[in-house]
């Protein structure tokens, strides 16, 4: 993607904040491939007089330079002997270590860097997660850790050419419980279904924007799905990889039909949730899925209160979902915007998505008997507030029995996301799905200012 029509991202205010700090630590960005993280660095290495990129995987020569020790002096000597031209001037330098999970040594030298305050030290990966506890243990207290998602629907917006005022104006509807027009409610719903379908991989969304068409991104994405496949095979150590692959490949098949969520049973005969505990978990570190948790009961803390081996399980981006859809669900998505039969998962799906981008962690609730069931949970500063993603507009049973039954304590009202306009009944909130993005703004300044009572 060339620099000049680069899509504006939320880490580039958080680069320029901490290239500021004058006690800034080295910092890793980790995230799933292809979201943007080197592209993000490169833009941002503009604020420097000398930039040194370095790539464990597409030059493994430079492996080797922490031979002869970590300190920064040792280091940038090594670096200047495989590639003389690199310009290290002290205060006036960004160093890249990129696809820094192919050399994990590389962690041990932030430390040294942080100590010395000479040069900026960046580490980027995309499969960091999955060795991530190797990789930091040894520069624990001398690095900061960004987690990079694709990206989110207010990124969306920005790169659709929206001014940051009008998508504000989405959140004062939020706020003062004001109706959106007619008008309003078609321009944002059709730009959510647009990023329903497309998801937020850059390459992808650059060119929907640059073409103004669904032509070519079905491709791309399918791209980064085998991308995706490929890096289960070269980088599943140790798992079974078989497994991983199953769990990857069926994920579509259980969340597009409606209300069959993901069920590790339907994976292969017999099989249970415990045996592919860790699969999952690779998965997730990853940065391919997003895994729910059931709660054991509807109250707060949230942290200790749920069943680590029942969990529903979504694709991170909600265009790769679409993506691995059949043909025939395709071209009805592209031209005619039609969810059918996959809509309940593909709003379920991204709304976990763009909870999971403004930092929730996912929970769940289903009763022994499925006579009770929500779709996540969020909380304010007082309460546990149920959140219901509704695809079509039927009653909504669990949600008032949870907000209504006094057992239930800790929920004083719920949330209700769908495709109406916005609304309060005195027991829950009705925003349609393009506000979900602001939710956890909501939640920290409207909400908790004005305590509503049962």
């Amino acid at each position: 993607m060339s620099m000049e029509n680069r899509l504006r991202r939320k880490i580039d205010d958080y680069l320029l904040k901490w290239k500021k700090n004058p006690d800034k630590m080295p910092l890793i960005i980790k995230g799933a491939r292809q979201i943007g993280k080197t592209n993000a660095i490169e833009h941002f290495s503009k604020n420097y007089a000398h930039f040194v990129e370095i790539n464990f995987i597409t030059e493994p020569q430079y492996k080797k330079i922490f031979a002869s020790g970590f300190s920064p002096e040792a280091v940038i000597r090594e670096i200047s002997l495989i590639n003389p031209s690199h310009v290290f001037v002290p205060n006036e330098t960004l160093i890249l270590f990129d696809e820094m999970q192919a050399c994990p040594d590389c962690a041990t030298c932030l430390k040294f860097f942080k100590i010395d305050g000479q040069y900026d030290v960046i580490c980027s990966g995309s499969l960091l997660g999955i060795n991530y506890e190797e990789v930091t243990s040894v520069s624990v207290g001398y690095k900061t850790d960004y987690e990079m998602h694709s990206l989110d629907f207010e990124e969306f917006l920005w790169a659709k050419g929206y001014s940051q005022n009008q998508i504000e104006e989405i959140y004062s509807h939020m706020t003062n419980l004001e109706p959106f027009s007619e008008n309003e409610y078609d321009v944002w719903m059709n730009n959510f279904r647009e990023y329903m379908i497309l998801g937020g991989m850059p390459k992808v969304v650059s060119l929907f924007i640059n073409q103004k068409n669904y032509s070519g991104t079905l491709q791309e994405q399918k791209q980064i799905l085998l991308a995706y496949e490929e890096d289960i095979t070269k980088y599943a150590v140790g798992l079974d990889k078989a497994k991983i692959k199953n769990i990857y490949n069926h994920i579509p098949v259980f969340l597009a039909k409606e209300n069959k969520r993901y069920q590790i049973t339907k994976v292969a005969p017999g099989a249970r949730n415990r045996e592919y505990v860790g699969t999952v978990d690779w998965l997730k570190d990853a940065g391919i899925i997003n895994v729910c948790y059931c709660l054991e009961q509807p109250e707060l803390p949230l942290k200790g209160n749920y069943k680590p081996t029942e969990y529903k399980v979504y694709y991170r981006d909600t265009g790769l979902l679409v993506a691995s859809l059949d043909e025939e669900a395709q071209a009805d998505l592209r031209q005619n915007k039609n969810f059918n039969t996959y809509k309940g998962a593909l709003y379920e799906n991204i709304i976990a998505d763009i909870f999971v981008k403004q930092g929730y962690e996912l929970f769940y609730y289903k009763n022994e008997k499925s006579t009770l069931e929500m779709d996540f949970f969020i909380r304010d500063a007082r309460s546990l507030v149920p959140v219901e993603v509704k695809a079509n507009d039927s009653a909504t049973i669990s949600l008032r029995n949870l907000i209504e039954k006094e057992k239930y304590a800790d929920i004083q009202y719920g949330i209700k996301l769908c495709s109406k306009n916005v609304g309060f009944n005195g027991k829950f909130y009705t925003f349609p799905y393009f506000c979900s993005f602001w939710l956890k703004r909501y939640m920290l300044e409207k909400i908790s200012s004005q305590g509503k009572n049962k």
